[in-house]
């Protein structure tokens, strides 16, 4: 089943009072259990198709569904629901908050949507990523492998459809980059999470099941194994 569609995408910016175009007429699917990578240059359009994908952002011209759900359509509070139901967002920068522990961090997207179980399902989500015992441990307790591997679980807390991962290992050191991205690929395939990766490293393109290379904002080849 598709978790994601982009029908014949297309989005375009105001810049200086010039119109430019970030993304023409690109169209795929993921589906669940998928790990796809984005590839391409800095500029080629893949930091865009993932706000896209998340509902941050919204074409131009096009359709994006999400788990069968067209983006454009919705209210504000019904693309916040989206989110927050189907989406999980990694990021670079992990975007932990240091005052919370790690289990207040895990829980917090659930606690925002009034879910009583927050605790028990951050916990579960702690183990998936082997950080179990480290719950009460704060942000600055714990080495960039460990605040990422956080990261994940929170973005894994609330079961999303499609978790959207905007170059997960780029403040860490080869070594454990290839520890997250291998845990990615498991966890993508245990739980049948839809995977959007953008990245620039080959070694990471090289574990997804799909390779979408961009270039200029168009969709130059897909690679599947």
């Amino acid at each position: 089943m598709a978790i994601l569609t982009l029908v014949d995408v297309s989005k375009d910016y105001e810049t200086d009072g010039q119109r430019v175009k970030a993304l023409g007429g690109v169209s795929f699917e993921v589906q669940a259990g998928e790990f796809v990578a984005l590839v391409g240059r800095s500029g080629c359009g893949k930091s865009t198709l993932l706000h896209l994908a998340g509902a941050m952002d919204f074409p131009t011209k096009g359709e994006v569904r999400i788990d069968g759900v067209a983006t454009v359509p919705l209210s504000d509070a019904a693309q916040t629901q989206l989110r927050r139901e189907k989406v999980g967002f990694v990021f670079q920068s992990f975007q932990l908050l240091h005052t919370l522990t790690v289990i207040e961090n895990v829980e917090l997207p659930l606690l925002l949507g009034g879910n009583g179980q927050a605790r028990a399902a951050a916990q579960e989500r702690l183990k998936w990523v082997e950080l179990d015992g480290l719950e009460n441990r704060f942000p600055h307790q714990l080495s960039g492998g460990q605040m990422q591997r956080v990261a994940i679980a929170r973005a894994l807390v609330h079961s999303p459809k499609i978790l959207l991962a905007d170059e997960p290992t780029g403040n860490l050191d080869t070594t454990t980059g290839a520890v997250i991205l291998e845990l990615l690929q498991r966890l993508t395939r245990q739980h049948r999470t839809a995977t959007l990766l953008a990245t620039h490293s080959a070694d990471a393109a090289a574990l997804a099941d799909t390779i979408v290379h961009l270039r200029d904002g168009h969709i130059e080849e897909v690679m599947r194994k």
